[in-house]
């Protein structure tokens, strides 16, 4: 069994907590919505257990994914004026689909790194939770760091060690670094990987970053900043291709700037050609997603909790 949290675990506890403390507050008899908030809890929490599928598959190369959500993904520079984001969306698709067979994990990190996807060969898992990344929302950005993920990859790495398999990674950053942290030596990672790539994405010029007002309208914006004489202008974000490629040197891997899919070819090809991807059966590792169990009885009781403050307010309308 695993999780795979859609809001970060100790957030969703604090939220908890607070809608207890409020239930408690105002009605010590709502068992229910006590009920409720705890069956929020565990559906947040998206428990996946494995299954028992197996499958012909290439088995001796991990895919480790690390990809950057911070705001700057939001910037409008990739292959002309689409996000940086969606740019590595669908790049890594590209990457999954030529390398099909091979385990992926992804790692995102903003404000805080987490893991998205556990190393499986269930593509679509690993698919579904990179198409489900979004920036950091302006409201709780911090700044961005490249040294944020650097713990979470060597657990990753360090829990994954084995011989008989080969280890790539593909680092995913536009390589800005904006709360004055320096960025950290990579060097210690190199042994636990045999290749890979850091790709950028961005351009020198820069492009401004839209992103959703979720306190008013919900209506895109463009993210602006204040200066002193100029007032108020569009923000813009521009790559940083230094950070990456001091990445790049400490891994000992090649760097990559990104604009369209092809400019990865030669490097997966490579990374076939070295690689030994033998087809054999074995176990797959894919999990069946069981949130839907805890919902059914969530809307019970919304519909139970309805129907007693239909009752409520009847009664008191009688009373009249």
């Amino acid at each position: 069994m695993t999780v795979f949290p859609i809001i970060p675990i100790w957030l969703m506890i604090i939220i908890c907590i607070i809608l207890i403390i409020i239930c408690v507050k105002y009605s010590k008899k709502n068992i229910l919505r006590i009920f409720m908030i705890i069956l929020i809890f565990i559906i947040n929490l998206r428990i996946m257990i494995p299954n028992d599928k197996t499958e012909t598959l290439s088995n001796n190369l991990d895919v480790l994914f690390v990809i950057d959500s911070t705001i700057s993904m939001n910037a409008l520079d990739y292959n002309g004026d689409q996000t940086r984001l969606s740019g590595v969306k669908k790049d890594s698709k590209h990457i999954i689909n030529e390398l099909s067979g091979a385990r992926f994990s992804v790692i995102s990190f903003d404000n805080n790194a987490k893991v998205l996807a556990p190393f499986t060969y269930d593509a679509d898992i690993v698919l579904d939770s990179i198409e489900l990344i979004t920036p950091v929302s302006q409201t709780y950005a911090t700044g961005s760091s490249l040294n944020t993920p650097y713990v979470l990859i060597e657990d990753v790495l360090k829990n994954n060690v084995d011989n008989d398999r080969t280890k790539v990674i593909f680092f995913i950053s536009d390589g800005e670094i904006t709360d004055e942290s320096t960025l950290k030596s990579y060097k210690e990672l190199s042994k636990y990987i045999n290749g890979g790539a850091i790709l950028g994405y961005g351009t020198n010029q820069g492009g401004n970053m839209k992103y959703i007002e979720k306190y008013g309208t919900g209506e895109e914006k463009y993210l602006m900043y204040y200066s002193a004489g100029e007032g108020y202008n569009k923000a813009v974000s521009k790559i940083d291709e230094s950070n990456l490629k001091k990445i790049a040197s400490d891994l000992k891997v090649d760097y990559i700037k990104m604009n369209n899919e092809s400019d990865i070819d030669k490097k997966l090809n490579s990374i076939k050609n070295k690689t030994d991807l033998k087809a054999s059966a074995i176990d797959k590792s894919s999990y069946d997603d069981i949130y839907y169990f805890f919902v059914i009885p969530l809307l019970v009781l919304i519909v139970l909790d309805f129907i007693k403050i239909r009752r409520k307010l009847i009664w008191k309308s009688f009373l009249k």
